[in-house]
């Protein structure tokens, strides 16, 4: 025999009904004991009704009217005209007893616990002469029992307990009644049962779930099927993580678990009796026909050390706490009777092995009673200081690892707790039983939904990494790197598993955002018809608002209003990804700060693209100094439109027209001046120096510029009309250089401390004086790199390369999450 319960999700309209209808003729195998709920959302509209009507709020009516027209229009949909009225008789005198009910209730202000079940019952009541009408209806052979002639219970209204025993009796001597045998359906009410005086009980909230447990214990059932709207129990949370997955199989100690801490799915007491019995529990969806669901048994398949993730909010940490607790004991068992007595439950229980303190996490709505409780019970430890105040923490959730498969499998706390905090999580109290099955963590509810999904992606897609980026800047290199991630994608998920996605994109004018990734096809378009006005702040706070997981802050702009936005996304464990090098070349301190500000909220700070675009500069030096190595000197051009304009300049070419040339090829900024003026080449040399170990200040590096003082002032068209005024100038350089036999290089240097940025007549021979076009090229020497020094050079300026260098730090970023 088959036990199946319906739940509300699975009965909330004529659609749904139907289609338990279809299920029930398809599976017409076997004999089944259906055991229904009240129709989707009823329980809470009858709660809302009594609640008004002992209010003296005459709305009561309106919501009565509402309940009323609900049920007799689903018979309605659910029935031909010529066999409504049989059915309709029952459920409109139902429906009149419900309103003489609330009329009472209204008259004298007042809901009892025994009136408020005799009211609330009436949801399983209505749902059964409407569901049993339609099966029957569909050729379906089905008896009908009244469940409170079989659930016996004591007179505990609200929550009343099961007299098991007798109920066991009762079921059985009730099914073996031989005078209503022919039936392929019996169908009943869950949720409610009778007290010893008659009166109508109800077994609490998910009380449904633990009549068909009843009825499958008594009737000895191959299994329960639990029948709802969810595809069965998953691996977390689907609103709050997406790629959430079905657990096939799961033993009934970690469906408690998960119950017990936030998985609604099932009613936690329903699943100790099945688990003594050994019947499985099935959990399905009504709308799924090919579906498996999930099995729920005592020795299912293993299946990795993490079975699921669940969380429950509303929750508060109370600590006690003082230096008299310590070696005394009494403590604890007094703060455990003060909250029992007051009714306060408690959820979680933490304590140091110094027993200086004891932390338990409570519901929020108990925590003005647990206060009032303690208090009482330690005034006199209060007063005389032996304790300190309690302290309390509100805004909080539990999240819970659970799995058998956690037992003796080490390294499980040690992932959970890096993958929090590489995503900024706080954690405020852990706790692990014995069993090792369960390991929870307390955070705040704003953390709840990124901390989700940060575990479920360690445990449950450790082959797939998932990173939000948030692009400040889409000019000629943000605009690169966004199509080239475009492009990218699939083969990153499909060879790195790497799962990349633009979460947010800015302007000047315009932002977009999308927490599932930003639809890249035609995102110009999107960015240009976005509704958002773009802001420094605004973009933030949206970043901040979405607080999504292994997210990282990319600026491929030249604004030092953006650099100024680094500290505060960083405290947010948002990483950092710079082409912008106005923060590296900032004071030491703030250099300084912001790396140790990375590293404190467990991300990045990358700006590998701030001198030679791609090349692998700072990468390069970094290593060198943390293998031990000692840089002496650098020696370097780092300015890729300098020496394309300087290789450009010659006899034949003009030194306006290799301005003009630059320009038109994108090497150098809008404004040229910022390249010409060296200052550019001045931070690049300041942000090597420090690298390499170095305390400098933009000051320290000396800046011999080449252009006369009043073409750096106007406008640019203004600068680039002045441009011919200074040709004989750049000309007679350039013939100096000619004539020793040298050419002209902006140079970079660092030694003894020391660094200088300017123009310099080098030997032909020189190594830098083979570079081509846009080339950069950097040379160290070191204790290690001392006769031959390291060389790194190649491409330092365009879109393309500095575009990939952005890429190749988010690489580094994804690989360290």
């Amino acid at each position: 025999m088959e036990v199946i319960k319906f739940g509300g999700s699975s009965l909330l309209n004529a659609s749904t009904i139907q289609r338990v209808g279809e299920i029930l003729i398809s599976r017409r195998k076997n004999k089944k004991i259906l055991v229904l709920s009240a129709m989707g959302g009823m329980t809470n509209e009858l709660i809302l009704l009594g609640k008004l009507a002992c209010d003296g709020d005459a709305e009561y009516k309106s919501v009565y009217q509402s309940i009323r027209d609900i049920h007799l229009k689903t018979l309605i949909e659910l029935s031909s005209a010529k066999d409504v009225s049989e059915v309709e008789v029952e459920m409109k005198g139902l429906l009149d007893e419900l309103e003489e009910l609330c009329y009472g209730i209204y008259l004298l202000r007042e809901l009892s616990d025994r009136s408020r079940d005799e009211l609330i019952a009436f949801g399983e009541r209505l749902s059964i002469p409407l569901i049993v009408s339609h099966l029957r209806r569909c050729g379906l052979l089905v008896r009908r029992v009244d469940a409170r002639s079989w659930i016996k219970t004591d007179a505990n209204h609200g929550s009343a307990h099961v007299l098991t025993e007798t109920t066991k009796k009762a079921i059985v001597a009730g099914l073996e009644d031989e005078s209503d045998s022919d039936w392929e359906i019996l169908a009943m009410e869950g949720f409610i049962g009778m007290a010893p005086d008659g009166t109508t009980t109800t077994l609490g909230r998910g009380g449904s779930d633990y009549t068909a447990a009843l009825m499958a214990i008594a009737v000895d059932a191959d299994h329960l099927e639990k029948s709802t709207d969810v595809i069965g129990m998953l691996t977390a949370d689907p609103r709050q993580v997406p790629t959430a997955r079905i657990i096939d199989e799961m033993s009934y100690a970690e469906a408690m678990e998960l119950c017990h801490f936030g998985a609604k799915i099932i009613y936690p007491p329903t699943i100790a009796p099945l688990m003594a019995a050994g019947i499985p529990l099935i959990v399905r969806s009504t709308f799924d026909g090919d579906g498996n669901g999930t099995r729920i048994c005592a020795s299912p398949r293993l299946a990795g050390p993490v079975r699921g993730i669940s969380s429950i909010g509303g929750m508060s940490l109370v600590t006690l706490s003082g230096g008299s607790m310590v070696g005394v004991p009494g403590f604890s068992r007094r703060l455990f009777i003060a909250l029992s007595f007051s009714g306060v439950n408690v959820v979680l229980i933490t304590q140091g092995s110094s027993e200086h303190s004891i932390t338990v996490a409570i519901q929020e709505n108990e925590l003005d009673v647990a206060l009032k409780a303690l208090n009482e019970e330690f005034g006199s430890d209060l007063e005389l200081g032996r304790i300190e105040a309690f302290r309390t923490e509100e805004g909080l959730s539990i999240l819970a690892l659970v799995g058998d498969g956690m037992d003796g499998y080490t390294g499980i706390c040690g992932k959970a707790f890096h993958s929090l905090g590489r995503n900024g999580i706080n954690i405020k109290a852990i706790a692990q039983g014995s069993t090792e099955r369960n390991i929870s963590v307390v955070v705040a509810n704003s953390d709840v939904p990124k901390a989700l999904r940060a575990l479920h992606g360690t445990f449950f897609e450790s082959d797939v990494r998932r990173i939000h980026l948030f692009c400040m800047g889409v000019g000629n290199v943000g605009g690169t790197l966004v199509d080239f991630v475009r492009d990218q994608h699939k083969q990153l998920l499909d060879e790195r598993n790497i799962d990349l996605r633009i979460s947010g994109l800015a302007n000047s004018k315009k932002m977009i955002f999308d927490s599932k990734g930003i639809d890249l096809s035609d995102w110009r378009g999107a960015l240009t018809n976005a509704d958002t006005e773009s802001t420094l702040e605004g973009f933030v706070e949206r970043i901040k608002d979405m607080n999504l997981e292994n997210s990282a802050f990319i600026d491929n702009t030249a604004s030092a209003d953006v650099a100024a936005l680094y500290e505060s996304v960083l405290r947010n464990s948002v990483g950092v990804v710079a082409s912008n090098k106005i923060a590296a070349a900032d004071s030491y301190a703030r250099y300084v700060g912001l790396r140790e500000l990375a590293s404190r909220h467990s991300t990045d700070y990358r700006f590998e693209t701030n001198v030679g675009a791609g090349l692998p500069v700072i990468d390069t030096i970094h290593h060198l100094v943390l293998s031990g190595d000692k840089v002496h000197k650098i020696e370097a051009v780092l300015s890729g439109t300098l020496n394309f304009l300087f290789s450009a300049f010659s006899s034949e070419m003009t030194f306006e027209d290799s301005v003009k040339g630059a320009m038109d090829a994108g090497y150098t900024e809008p404004d040229p001046r910022i390249d010409l003026s060296g200052v550019d080449v001045q931070r690049k040399i300041l942000i090597l120096a420090r690298e390499a170990g170095f305390k400098l200040e933009m000051s320290d590096v000396e800046n011999v510029p080449f252009l006369p003082e009043q073409l750096m002032k106007g406008s640019v068209s203004q600068f680039l009309e002045a441009l011919p005024s200074i040709e004989n100038k750049m000309k007679g350089k350039l013939q100096d250089a000619q004539a020793q036999g040298k050419k002209l290089r902006y140079f970079a240097t660092f030694e003894n401390g020391k660094a200088k940025v300017g123009l310099e007549p080098l030997d032909s021979n020189h190594p830098f004086c083979s570079l081509e076009g846009s080339d950069n090229v950097v040379m160290l020497t070191t204790d290690r790199y001392s006769g031959r020094p390291l060389v790194v050079q190649g491409a330092g300026a365009g879109a393309d390369v500095t575009a990939m260098g952005v890429f190749a730090d988010i690489m580094r970023f994804s690989e360290s999450r």
